[in-house]
């Protein structure tokens, strides 16, 4: 536990101590609220509801969460700072789980700063929210899914750009396979879909935290096949 403490006082520093943090924050917050403002004809629209909000997240967070990740393990490679890490008396999961926890952070900043658009709701009309705070919720989890996924990108490449399609690409796959008849539960977006309508199912719990945990684990496979080569 406290090798992973430290590792993600580390990562989260390295977050802070350079723009990456403040850029992925202020761009996500710019895309986001100005898609959901203008390109999402908010004011056209006189409804005081953040569906359309929710329903651009799986997409927005396509390409943002990858960008985050895709430094994780790559740069480290690049930098040949991974051998120095992996003759530490470290486990392999220990450092997984630091650099997972650290990232997830940052995108709950993110989330969470997103949050005078629903105050900006309440002033202009009455919308539901226990469906709003249910649907943060979803994105939470979705993040950490799109997380992890990322994560597992970019432990099999030194290179930033190749984690960071490779990333995208993952992502999407498990995003739109939602979308394929009798595959529907397998998909990302299914499951958030119907987080953001106000009903929080185990189900979408246990789906969720599973994505999560299965690329964690090839995340910590990946790292390990490296460790004994």
């Amino acid at each position: 536990m406290n090798n992973i403490l430290a590792l993600f006082k580390k990562e989260t520093s390295s977050y802070f101590n350079s723009p990456i943090a403040y850029f992925n924050i202020i761009a996500y917050l710019a895309v986001s609220a100005g898609l959901f403002f203008w390109f999402g004809f908010f004011f056209e629209r006189r409804q005081a509801q953040m569906t359309y909000f929710f329903r651009l997240m799986p997409w927005i967070f396509l390409f943002f969460v990858p960008a985050m990740t895709m430094r994780l393990w790559a740069e480290e490679k690049k930098m040949g700072t991974v051998e120095m890490l992996m003759t530490l008396p470290i486990k392999s999961h220990e450092v997984i789980i630091g650099k997972f926890l650290s990232s997830f952070l940052l995108i709950a900043i993110m989330v969470i700063l997103s949050f005078p658009i629903p105050i900006t709701l309440s002033f202009l009309g009455d919308p539901d929210g226990g469906q709003i705070i249910a649907s943060y919720l979803g994105l939470l989890l979705m993040g950490g899914a799109y997380l992890s996924i990322g994560l597992c990108a970019s432990t099999i490449t030194s290179d930033q750009i190749i984690a960071f399609i490779s990333g995208i690409l993952m992502c999407f796959g498990m995003l739109v396979i939602g979308f394929v008849p009798y595959f529907r539960d397998f998909g990302l977006e299914s499951h958030f879909g119907s987080i953001t309508r106000g009903v929080v199912d185990t189900r979408d719990l246990i789906y969720y935290f599973s994505v999560i945990g299965f690329f964690l684990y090839l995340s910590v496979l990946s790292v390990e096949s490296k460790r004994w080569r």
